[in-house]
């Protein structure tokens, strides 16, 4: 059987897994971590630093390391997601060719999906050294909720690793996979999944290796991020009342702010409170300034608490979507890191009315279902089938700018429907299909993933022509759009490629350029 990798690529870290003796097991780098920071950075000499030696020198490095880059992947520069992020991150992120977001770091430029490629390289390599032999194949996690250009972007960063991308699942079936590995019988499940930079929460049901996924909702915008930027803002607020300055135009006084919150908020989970001491981190007329302070487990719900409420939300719209009710559900499991706070623990236990399932690893669980996942479909066997949807509504803008729905949210992929159309005007020779993913009545209140014309249509009254608009949605999301005028037979097709994506000549490019990089561990 060829060797097939999963990699769960995540906004704080990754994890790589693949089947050994029968079982899937997550791989550990030779320093033996099991997951590895999704940090990539250069240094002052042009050294590339990718995981742990990227994260450590991000203080003194801020500007030239990046993190938390899967926010950005596959969306708009324009987006409300990207301008945010501008005020977030100490590195320079600019509008692209291709209206993307690009980042800058020492006087180079690199697309999102290349940043991600670094990582998913890194991953590569891990799983090659501990099991001794070349890894060309993977199957990669990206968030339920991700759309299709997301979906793209994170395939071509596979294509970019030299990986050859099986299929790309949503993490929270991954996670189902893996917890379906130790429990026979018929169960529905929920998967709460709050990760470091997105949340998605699904709802599934398992039968006889079956896994069918009945419905998902979430926030690609949405994780431990925002709860360490709540500790930081908080910080930052505390710093000013009492000495006076304002440290946001300091990267390396925020890169050691965000440091020591992500560390107060993991100790809050075990105990009650927790001091916070960062000697010089600024300075006046007056000499240093030390930032010291306690902050309790009660101080960061009380800053948090509307980001929680927020993912029941979406819980609460999966559930509806999915036609239960939350007594309906047979186990609940959480997977993410911040999924280990005790308050989000809690309310997850509060709506369900169960306390959610202990039995697996929340860093580690995503990565073993890819890896299983993997492993039934090079090996033939398929002692599991999954069952996934598509997270969002995909359709085309009609006349007074409507969108009109041909595949419904949470249809089970892969799923090929078509629809009637005709023209608006008289002696109409082409018409222009555009493509959208979301849930809002109005086209442009969507994701627009891509347009083409369909030309060459005969002269006739409007309304007569009849103009078949097809979707196809494959087992990992990608959208394929065609339209055919019956009358003809006249006929144009797209796999969808939204502008905000790399166009093949610049990805064949990049993995060319790419060819001989590596990233070189260093401790």
């Amino acid at each position: 059987m060829a060797r097939v990798i999963g990699i769960d690529l995540g906004t704080t870290n990754s994890c790589v897994a693949a089947f050994q003796d029968g079982q899937p097991v997550v791989i550990p780098s030779s320093g033996g971590y099991k997951v590895t920071p999704s940090v990539f950075a250069m240094t002052a000499d042009a050294e590339h630093l990718v995981g742990h030696p990227a994260r450590r020198q991000a203080i003194t490095n801020a500007e030239n390391t990046v993190f938390a880059s899967k926010r950005l992947i596959g969306r708009r520069f324009d987006s409300a997601e990207v301008q945010r992020s501008l005020e977030l991150y100490p590195y320079r992120i600019f509008e692209g060719p291709n209206e993307d977001p690009r980042i800058s770091i020492s006087d180079q430029t690199f697309t999102c999906s290349e940043v991600s490629a670094v990582v998913l390289r890194e991953m590569k390599r891990i799983a090659e050294e501990f099991l001794g032999e070349s890894v060309d194949s993977a199957v990669i996690t990206v968030p339920a909720y991700f759309n299709d250009t997301q979906r793209q972007a994170t395939r071509d960063a596979g294509r970019i690793a030299g990986l050859d991308v099986l299929r790309i699942i949503n993490e929270p079936a991954a996670a189902a996979l893996a917890y379906g590995m130790a429990h026979d019988g018929e169960e529905k499940i929920a998967i709460y999944d709050l990760g470091g930079g997105t949340f998605d929460m699904s709802i599934l049901e398992m039968s006889d290796g079956v896994v069918e996924v009945v419905a998902t909702a979430g926030n690609t915008f949405l994780g431990g991020e925002d709860f360490d930027q709540r500790i930081v803002d908080h910080l930052v607020g505390n710093f000013e009342s009492e000495h006076g300055i304002d440290l946001r135009s300091d990267a390396m006084a925020m890169q050691r702010l965000k440091d020591v919150a992500e560390k107060a908020k993991c100790i809050l989970s075990q105990r009650e409170s927790t001091e916070i001491n960062l000697p010089f981190l600024a300075s006046d007329g007056e000499g240093p300034r030390h930032l010291t302070c306690e902050l309790s487990r009660d101080q960061l719900e009380a800053l948090v608490e509307d980001i929680v409420e927020g993912t029941l939300k979406s819980v609460e719209q999966c559930v509806l979507d999915a036609g239960l009710e939350p007594k309906d559900i047979d186990h609940v499991v959480v997977v993410g890191g911040q999924s280990r706070m005790p308050m989000v623990q809690e309310a997850v236990a509060e709506f369900f009315g169960q306390r959610p399932h202990k039995g697996v690893n929340p860093d580690e669980v995503v990565a073993l279902g890819a890896a299983i996942q993997g492993c039934a479909l090079v090996d033939g066997t398929q002692d599991v089938l999954l069952l996934d949807v598509t997270p969002l509504s995909l359709g085309i803008s009609t006349a007074g700018g409507h969108f009109a729905r041909i595949i419904d949210r949470n249809s089970t992929v892969p799923v090929n429907k078509s629809h009637p159309f005709t023209t608006t005007r008289d002696d109409q020779s082409a018409v222009k299909i555009r493509v959208f993913q979301g849930e809002n009545d109005m086209a442009l209140e969507n994701d627009l993933l891509g347009e083409f014309v369909l030309a060459g249509i005969p002269s006739a009254p409007k309304g007569e022509p009849e103009i078949e608009v097809s979707f196809d949605i494959d087992s990992s999301g990608i959208v394929s759009v065609s339209a055919r005028d019956m009358a003809s037979g006249m006929k144009q097709s797209i796999t969808v490629n939204a502008k905000s994506t790399l166009s093949e000549e610049e990805l064949d490019l990049i993995i060319e350029e790419n060819a001989q990089f590596d990233v070189q561990p260093r401790g």
